[in-house]
């Protein structure tokens, strides 16, 4: 293969999928350097909207000088460039590996536009060795099909148009265009992973089996059309597993399908809600925790996910953003911004003609809902009303002076419901 192959495979991909402006996920290294440039080269690419992201994750202490050279790339070929700072959690437990990249692509998938394509340089010795790291984590059908050529991402697609050419190939483009590119020593670092399947594991098992690229290649397709068939079953079983109205599974049900159903439906059910699939030993736990004693909430927790057992289902988010449970505000009826992440808003577009005060839950709090003989306590409350325990801390409690009024849009007052129905409104809480 010679170096003008990428831009051919490049002109092809692009006629077979036509629509979709373009974003390259632009790490400056030799491969994204060589699948940005070979794409400015082409019209059809910049008509679009050809526009690049690098992904600064702070993790080297040259990560600063990198991104300047990426600008200082795009600048000269004329690219849009966004720069997203990332935060990567270094005490995750699940590895340094896996956290940047958890912290990546949420970056990458909050950046991308409607209907925009995320363009990725993944070739064909990264699938090989992401099947070898499947395998090697005991990975089932799915993951031993190797990396999609293209999926849904946020509020567009990524792709991956390069999955069939050889790394060699950008690397000869590279160096027949003179592109200069970041080099990342932690690329030869041989106690991550990949690095060590690259650099020690894949250059003996070439000496001695050949073939084996083609081997592993064969498998994963193999592998992605067995999953492809398990995924018409595992679909329907998510149809009677899921409560559209919570999201939520039915743990007994979903427990109770077979381990190559279950695995595959329960990684799409956590990547439509915007987290991350488990390690064997998380789903191990997962499965325990389902038979937890009543009155137990189990939570299990990995990079970029929380998953909670409870009444009887699963229940998963993003880790929620820490924050200070002595938080108060004024309120004149706006979309207001909450701690933790989410939203107090008005069902009607009206201002309060005094401002209220919004708090969290301190502890002790009691309010008499309308219709109620009683005055509750919270706590009471929101056992009585199934409210879960994790959004509890950040339920949004409305105050008038320092008269409780109303506890988000779950229960309210006679004083409560007198101001807001002389408003003809009512409060609604959107919990992240």
């Amino acid at each position: 293969m010679s170096p003008s192959d990428l831009s051919a495979t490049l002109r092809a991909a692009l006629a077979a999928r036509p629509d979709g402006a373009l974003c390259v996920a632009f790490s400056g290294g030799p491969d994204s350097t060589a699948l940005l440039h070979a794409l400015a080269q082409l019209p059809e690419a910049r008509a679009r909207g050809l526009r690049a992201l690098h992904v600064d994750h702070a993790l080297h202490e040259q990560s600063a000088h990198w991104a300047m050279q990426c600008e200082a790339i795009c600048h000269a070929w004329q690219i849009e460039l966004r720069i997203l700072r990332v935060r990567v959690e270094r005490a995750s437990g699940d590895g340094i590996e896996a956290a940047a990249r958890a912290a990546r692509y949420a970056a990458l998938t909050e950046a991308l536009r409607e209907g925009e394509r995320l363009v990725l340089g993944h070739h064909r010795d990264d699938q090989i060795e992401t099947v070898l790291l499947k395998l090697l984590r005991g990975a089932g059908p799915e993951g031993l099909g190797g990396m999609r050529a293209q999926r849904e991402l946020g509020r567009g697609l990524l792709w991956r148009p390069l999955l069939d050419l050889p790394r060699k190939v950008l690397l000869d483009y590279a160096a027949a265009h003179g592109l200069g590119f970041v080099t990342d020593p932690s690329n030869d670092d041989r106690r991550y992973s990949r690095n060590r399947l690259r650099h020690e594991v894949l250059p003996v098992l070439a000496a001695h089996w050949p073939h084996a690229g083609e081997a592993i290649l064969h498998s994963a397709r193999l592998s992605r059309a067995a999953a492809d068939a398990l995924a018409m079953q595992w679909q329907a079983s998510l149809g009677t597993l899921l409560d559209p109205l919570t999201q939520s599974l039915d743990a007994a049900g979903w427990n109770e399908l077979a381990p190559a159903l279950r695995e595959p439906l329960l990684d799409h059910w956590l990547h439509e809600r915007g987290c991350t699939a488990p390690t064997t030993a998380q789903r191990v736990q997962i499965e325990r925790q389902i038979h937890a004693r009543e009155g137990r909430v189990p939570c299990i927790r990995w990079t970029g996910t929380e998953l909670h057992v409870w009444k009887g289902r699963l229940w998963a988010r993003q880790p929620p953003t820490a924050f200070d449970p002595l938080w108060e505000t004024r309120w004149h009826g706006e979309s207001l911004a909450l701690p933790d992440g989410g939203r107090l808003t008005l069902s009607s577009s009206v201002a309060l003609s005094q401002p209220l005060m919004v708090r969290l839950r301190r502890g002790g709090e009691r309010i008499r809902p309308v219709g109620d003989a009683h005055t509750r306590e919270l706590r009471d409350l929101f056992q009585q009303g199934s409210l879960p325990p994790w959004q509890r801390g950040a339920c949004p409690l409305i105050y008038d002076d320092e008269a409780l009024i109303a506890v988000a849009d779950r229960w309210m007052d006679a004083r409560g419901n007198a101001l807001f129905g002389a408003l003809g409104c009512k409060p609604r809480w959107h919990p992240v």
